[in-house]
C-alpha cells in the first residue's frame, strides 16, 4: 500500500528501502520441515538450558510467543509449541541469497542482520510509482527463489522506511510518499520510534507523550532537560528527517559474546570464570579478523530480568584476552551484590581500527544456548 495525499511532490534526495524478512529463523525451519507449516515454532535454547526463544512462527505469536522470551515461558503460552534448536549454517546460507537478491536491485545495501537490510534506490527512481514497482519485484523474487516472504518499507529516510516495514508485517509493503511522514508518524505509539526503548516509552507516556505526533510538538529545551541530548534526535525522526545515509562498508563496529547462567548467582568466581571464558571468545575473533578493540563492554541481566549495560574506553587499543577480562570482570563485579543474582553475563567490544578490506561477518547468537 501507499500513503498519499494526492499531492505531486518532486522526488527527494533520498529513497530507503527497509527490507526484513518475516520471522526469518522460524520461517526456513518451517520451510525446510513441511511438518511444521502451520504450527507454532520458535527456534531457541531448551527450557532445561534456560533458553530464550529467538524467533517465533506467526502461529506461536498469536499466543504471545515473542523474541527474548525465556522458553519456559513461551510454553506455558502455547503448550504445543514446537521447540527448533538454532541452524546458523543455514541461516547464513539463505541470508547470502538474500542479500545478492538485493543487490541486483542496488549496489547500494547496508546489512543490519541476517535477516534484514536498507537499500538505497534513489538512483532507480524517476517518479513515486517507481518505488513501488521497485518494491513488489524485491518480494516476488525473494519468495521465488528462496520461498521465504519478506516485508518492505519505503520512505524518505532510514528511520520511516523501518517502521514502514515494522507496520506491513507479515509479507507487507507500504511506500510513504515524500511530503506525507508526518501524516504517517502522527498517531503512531511513540514506542515505534527509533531508539526508543521499553523503558524510554514509559517515561514518555508518563509525561503525557503517547504518540510520535505528540513528541513531534514539545520544545527542544523540555526534551533536554528531562532526557538529555540524545532525545533532539527523536524529535528530528518525528517528524521524518533521518539524515543518515545507507552505509556499505561492512566495517564491523563490534564484537560480544554472551550466555546464560544454568542457575542465578552472586558468586564472584563463577562469574570470574565466566567473563574470562566470554573474553576469550571475543579475542579468538579479534586476532581472527586482525583487530583491535578500542572500549570494553560489559552486558548483565540480574534475576528479576533487570538489564545493565557498562563500558569502559581503553587508552590504546587492545586484542589481549587477559586485559579485556581483567576489565570486563571489574565493571561487572561492580554490579555483583549478594542480592543482584546474575542471570546473563555478556561481553563485548567496540573496535578500534581493522583493515579496510574486513568485511563484516553477519552473526545471530542466542542468549542461553
Amino acid at each position: 500500500m501507499a500513503l498519499d495525499t494526492g499531492t505531486d511532490y518532486a522526488i527527494p534526495a533520498t529513497y530507503i528501502a527497509h527490507a526484513d524478512l518475516d520471522a526469518f529463523f522460524a520461517s526456513v525451519e518451517q520451510m525446510d520441515d513441511p511438518a511444521l507449516k502451520g504450527r507454532p515454532v520458535a527456534v531457541g535454547g531448551t527450557p532445561e538450558s534456560r533458553g530464550v526463544v529467538a524467533a517465533a512462527s506467526y502461529e506461536a505469536r498469536s499466543f504471545g510467543v515473542k523474541s527474548a522470551m525465556a522458553m519456559k515461558t513461551a510454553l506455558r503460552h502455547c503448550p504445543d509449541l514446537r521447540v527448533i534448536p538454532p541452524r546458523f549454517e543455514r541461516y547464513r546460507e539463505i541470508s547470502k541469497q538474500v542479500m545478492q537478491i538485493f543487490k541486483r536491485i542496488t549496489s547500494t545495501v547496508e546489512p543490519l542482520s541476517l535477516d534484514e537490510a536498507f537499500l538505497d534506490i534513489t538512483s532507480q527512481v524517476s517518479n513515486t510509482g517507481e518505488a513501488q514497482v521497485i518494491a513488489e519485484k524485491l518480494r516476488s523474487s525473494v519468495l521465488q527463489e528462496t520461498g521465504l516472504t519478506i516485508s518492505i518499507g519505503i520512505g524518505t529516510s532510514k528511520s520511516v522506511a523501518k517502521i514502514a516495514s515494522d507496520i506491513g508485517k507479515p509479507n507487507g509493503l507500504i511506500v510513504v510518499l515524500p511530503g506525507t511522514e508526518r501524516a504517517f508518524l502522527k498517531d503512531l505509539p511513540v514506542s515505534r520510534l527509533w531508539g526508543i526503548g521499553p523503558k524510554t516509552s514509559e517515561r514518555l507516556v508518563t509525561k503525557g507523550i503517547t504518540t510520535i505526533g505528540h513528541l513531534s510538538q514539545v520544545t527542544d529545551e523540555w526534551l533536554k532537560l528531562h532526557f538529555g541530548n540524545r532525545a533532539l534526535v527523536w524529535k528530528e525522526f518525528s517528524v521524518g528527517r533521518d539524515r543518515r545515509p545507507v552505509e556499505i562498508s561492512g566495517i564491523r563496529k563490534s564484537i560480544s559474546a554472551e550466555t546464560t547462567l544454568a542457575n542465578d548467582s552472586s558468586d564472584p568466581e563463577l562469574i570470574r570464570d565466566l567473563v574470562q571464558k566470554l573474553s576469550e571468545r571475543v579475542c579468538e575473533n579479534l586476532n581472527k579478523n586482525n583487530l583491535l578493540a578500542k572500549a570494553i563492554k560489559v552486558k548483565i541481566r540480574l534475576s528479576d530480568f533487570t538489564n545493565i549495560s557498562r563500558q569502559v574506553t581503553l587508552d590504546s587499543p587492545t586484542k589481549s584476552s587477559t586485559e579485556i577480562s581483567n576489565l570486563a570482570f571489574t565493571l561487572t563485579l561492580r554490579e555483583l551484590t549478594e542480592e543482584n543474582a546474575l542471570r546473563l553475563v555478556g561481553v563485548g567490544v567496540t573496535i578500534a581500527s581493522q583493515n579496510k578490506s574486513t568485511r563484516t561477518e553477519l552473526q545471530a547468537r542466542i542468549p542461553g544456548l
